[in-house]
């Protein structure tokens, strides 16, 4: 998932930014209010972190021009404001959560998990599961039979999307779009690397191989 963080302290949006990007998120960055409303109206974020008080144009403008383009993308706002009022003003501004600073990030992740899940219409998926290999989207832990396979973000990431696509062939520009955010071809093997480690993790003295290589094409997840 695709988030955006708007926040003017860019220790702190290194900081936010940081901990998502290790919890599996792609994130990008904006500094300034107008930058950030910018970057979000282009509709491609599954969920927006916003900072209430922004250089240029502050975040409650923001979250307001986004509510009337009909942009419905889930928003959490940070603020150093925690009255009531406050608060008030920025759900009715169109804010979906907020949270007070200073915050503890185990928190602000699972606020944001709980928008996602809110945001996204449908039963909220937990687990994944391929044969005998089982992904816990909440826990963020992989096994296979009783073994616990330790994963990297990255690779979390990149079996995420394999088992999301269970059966299907999943093709290079598919796993540089979803996985590593990539829009062009960096011309690198890093895909073929991060395979080839998945590949040793979850496969590796295990009878039966799951994650299968389609010549000319891409690669396969199936317990078939």
């Amino acid at each position: 998932m695709k988030l955006l963080v708007i926040e003017d302290d860019r220790e702190a949006a290194a900081y936010i930014s940081k901990g998502l990007v290790e919890s599996g998120y792609v994130v990008d960055v904006a500094h300034e209010g107008r930058d950030g409303l910018f970057m979000a109206s282009s509709g491609s974020y599954d969920a927006l972190v916003i900072d209430r008080m922004l250089p240029a144009m502050d975040g409650l403008a923001v979250i307001a021009a986004l509510r009337a383009a009909e942009i419905r993308v889930p928003v959490l706002i940070l603020s150093a404001l925690g009255a009531v009022d406050d608060r008030v003003k920025g759900l009715r501004a169109g804010g979906d959560d907020y949270l007070v600073k200073p915050f503890a990030f185990a928190e602000l992740l699972a606020r944001l998990e709980a928008l996602l899940r809110r945001g996204s219409g449908a039963p909220t998926m937990t687990k994944l599961h391929v044969g005998d290999l089982e992904m816990d989207l909440l826990a963020r832990n992989v096994h296979r039979g009783v073994q616990e396979i330790d994963l990297l973000p990255r690779e979390f990431r990149l079996l995420e999307f394999l088992m999301r696509h269970v059966g299907q062939v999943v093709t290079r520009t598919m796993l540089l779009e979803n996985v590593w955010d990539y829009h062009f071809d960096p011309q690198t093997n890093v895909i073929d690397v991060h395979i080839s480690r998945l590949r040793q993790k979850i496969d590796k003295g295990f009878a039966k191989p799951l994650l299968h290589t389609v010549r000319g094409a891409g690669y396969r997840l199936s317990a078939d």
